[in-house]
């Protein structure tokens, strides 16, 4: 037997730690900086021009690019080019000693602070006394401060001299999320970009690009499953998608929808449009089955109400002529929006949207939230089948009498309603404000009443007095209101010609008239001598009115 010990196999050198997605795919250059072409384009352009201000405020909402670009533009102004002798350009090198060092996150003349942990006057003293003292290596000396909102009062303001004039071999580079926290001293010493959410559509194909990079599979629905959730954040995408590829397995596995849909807990395209089609099919069963199967399977009732909305605000984009062909969404689901936008009225659709908003909000803070769910997605039914306000304006102008008549159920139609076989038309300027009244048109509503005096109401024209200033726009505003009302095609003019007094001033007067008459009678007038200084507070007339 040997003395000698078995010790195994060697030890193994260990691996390079894994990069997390959102890292290993930072931006390097501009080109590579998605969605913020406007900035990209005023920055070479005062690079080419040697514009360049000595303070740059970045803010936008997270992972847009604020840090990448502060880092590319620290980049841009010191690269010297592969021959080492190249001048501040849009396009660094990324090869010079400088673009390499920055990149690594070492270069001695680039500093990094994070304002959220250096937050007080002491480390802002030891930036000004560092600013005084020329670059070691660089052209020039770059103070990178993130999440600058963070800054004490004290650290602000002992910022604000160096800010406005600093040493000309000293940039700052501010970047923040909350940018209403910046004091405007601070604001109006800094040239500002405004980075934007990133549009799906960009941040999925850019998805796409990570995934073929990565060895992948990744379906297409899948990538704007993952755009939609990341909101406009590149970051945040990535971090999905890294979560993505993790949850596809290890063995080659594909990125597909059911899986990211599952993964988020979204609810599923498909049957949110079998979910929406019984609502406007008015079929209660049929929604509480379909909701409480998509609750079974784990997802959340907000992310049904939520999906829902999406849903009204695709058939709404879809029936203005808008394009979504862009935004990822699937053929079938294009084809259900354009069939609702047909099938629904703007008003139908703008009623949907405010049930549905209301339904969300009531469930995210609700302590029962499928309870609640369930009954929002009621109410929207029930509310399906009360007829239009136009509608409604035209059956109370008429004579009929809405709604379902005694021992009869409502009936379960279309959310969208069905026009009046015929509208009685208005008669008065005290008819339209009625109908703009019932329509919820108060805006114009209110104008009618208060500033239009009638010189000839007759149908299909009103001709308005113009003695007193009107808005330019509202005759014809007032037209179209009354087009879509009744159908029927209106026209208002405007005459010189003094015309009836407003609706405002004939009702005061019926009222000053009415106070007149309840003055004049035996018993009021008994009532005031027998108690001087009282006074008429309120009447009501003989129709029950309190006045």
């Amino acid at each position: 037997m040997s003395d000698s010990l078995d010790l195994g196999e060697p030890p193994q050198p260990k691996g390079a730690a894994y990069r997390v997605l959102a890292r290993k795919y930072r931006p390097q250059t501009f080109r590579e900086l998605i969605g913020q072409d406007a900035m990209v384009t005023t920055l070479a352009n005062a690079i080419k021009r040697d514009r360049l201000a000595h303070a740059f405020l970045l803010t936008g909402v997270r992972g847009v690019g604020k840090t990448s670009t502060a880092r590319l533009i620290a980049k841009a102004l010191n690269c010297i080019g592969p021959d080492g002798q190249g001048g501040p350009t849009i396009d660094p090198c990324g090869v010079c000693e400088p673009c390499r060092a920055i990149a690594e996150g070492r270069h001695i003349d680039v500093i990094e602070m994070d304002a959220a942990s250096h937050t007080g006057i002491d480390d802002i003293r030891e930036i000004i006394e560092a600013s005084r003292y020329a670059a070691v290596s660089a052209r020039y000396k770059i103070y990178i401060i993130d999440e600058v909102h963070m800054l004490s009062k004290a650290a602000f303001n002992g910022l604000l001299k160096t800010l406005e004039e600093p040493p000309g071999h000293v940039k700052f580079l501010f970047a923040t999320t909350e940018v209403n926290k910046v004091p405007v001293t601070v604001l109006s010493r800094c040239q500002r970009f405004d980075l934007k959410r990133i549009p799906a559509e960009l941040l999925a194909g850019h998805f796409a690009e990570v995934a073929r990079a990565e060895g992948v599979e990744a379906e297409p629905d899948a990538l704007a499953l993952v755009a939609r959730a990341a909101e406009g954040s590149a970051r945040d995408g990535l971090s999905i998608l890294d979560q993505a590829i993790a949850h596809a397995g290890i063995e080659g596995g594909a990125v597909t929808a059911d899986a990211v849909r599952d993964m988020l807990g979204l609810s599923d395209r498909g049957a949110i449009r079998t979910l929406f089609g019984t609502l406007l099919e008015g079929d209660a069963v049929g929604a509480l089955a379909n909701l409480r199967q998509q609750y079974d399977l784990g997802v959340d009732p907000t992310a049904v109400l939520k999906t829902l909305l999406e849903t009204v605000h695709g058939a709404t984009l879809v029936k203005i002529g808008a394009d979504l062909g862009a935004t990822g969404q699937a053929a079938e689901e294009r084809a259900a929006l354009t069939e609702w936008a047909t099938a629904l009225s703007f008003p139908a659709l703008h009623r949907l949207w405010q049930l549905l908003l209301k339904g969300h909000d009531e469930v995210a803070r609700a302590a029962l939230p499928i309870e609640t769910a369930e009954m929002a997605l009621l109410r929207v039914i029930h509310a399906a089948s009360l007829p239009d306000p136009g509608e409604l304006a035209r059956q109370i102008a008429s004579g009929g009498v809405p709604g379902p008549a005694v021992g009869q159920s409502a009936p379960t139609a279309p959310v969208a309603p069905a026009p009046a076989a015929e509208a009685v038309l208005p008669a008065s300027l005290r008819d339209v404000h009625t109908l703009l009244d019932a329509s919820d048109r108060m805006r114009l509503a209110v104008d009618v009443w208060h500033r239009l005096r009638v010189v000839s109401f007759a149908f299909p024209e009103i001709i308005l007095s113009n003695l007193t200033p009107l808005p330019a726009d509202l005759p014809k505003e007032l037209a179209a209101e009354l087009r879509a009302l009744t159908g029927k095609p209106w026209k208002v003019t405007l005459s010189p010609t003094p015309g009836d007094p407003t609706l405002a001033e004939q009702s005061a007067a019926a009222e000053d008239a009415a106070r007149a008459a309840v003055l004049a009678t035996p018993m009021v007038a008994a009532a005031l001598a027998a108690f001087p200084g009282a006074e008429l507070k309120e009447f009501k007339l003989a129709g029950g009115k309190q006045a």
